[in-house]
Parts: C-alpha cells; sequence; structure tokens
C-alpha cells in the first residue's frame, strides 16, 4: 500500500465490492503493520475522507489553513441545519400519522 513508501498521511477509503461487502478492503487498511499509520474511514466513506484530508489541511497556521476552518464552519452549521430541518418534518409526520382523528379513522376498518 502506499502508506509504507510515503512520509505524507495517508486515507485508506474501504471499497464496497461484490464478495465481502467491502469487509475484505477494509481489514486490508486497518491491519497495517506497526509503523504505518493509515487514517481509515468507512466502507465507501469516500466523503469523509475528503472532509477528513481538508480538516487535516486546516489544522496549519498559514492563510490557507484559516480559510478552510471558516468554510469547516460554515459546512458544519449547515449540516446542523438540514438536519434539524429533517427532523422537524420527521416529527411533524410522526404526529400526522399518529393523531387521534387519523388513529380512528384508521380503527374503523
Amino acid at each position: 500500500m502506499l502508506a509504507s513508501v510515503t512520509p505524507l498521511p495517508v486515507i485508506g477509503v474501504p471499497v464496497p465490492l461484490k464478495t465481502l461487502d467491502g469487509m475484505d478492503s477494509l481489514l486490508s487498511i486497518v491491519q497495517m503493520p506497526a509503523g504505518v499509520p493509515v487514517a481509515t474511514v468507512s466502507i465507501g466513506g469516500a466523503r469523509n475522507a475528503g472532509l477528513l484530508a481538508v480538516r487535516m489541511l486546516a489544522s496549519g497556521t498559514d492563510e490557507l489553513a484559516v480559510r478552510l476552518r471558516g468554510e469547516l464552519l460554515e459546512f458544519a452549521q449547515e449540516l446542523n441545519n438540514t438536519a434539524t430541518e429533517k427532523g422537524a418534518r420527521l416529527r411533524d409526520k410522526v404526529a400526522e400519522v399518529f393523531s387521534t382523528a387519523n388513529v380512528s379513522a384508521r380503527s374503523s376498518r
């Protein structure tokens, strides 16, 4: 693997394949020998690998790192807003399904 021949950080992304659903890929990444560090994300987790790489770059002190930290904060806020909106819609749907009028209509069938 690339991690054994480079001094740079390596992020392993296990790829889901037909036979073992990515478990073989995951195990080949996480079982690297001592002295060969590899950050590993979930099977098929390319998006999280990209976010991890951005976080690594944002840990510096240069202008790029400062800008990336700001963009990561903005991304996290947008993600929070999306999750909050989805949660509110789900609660509304659950309330609608389990409302007394709906339950009465369903029980008369």
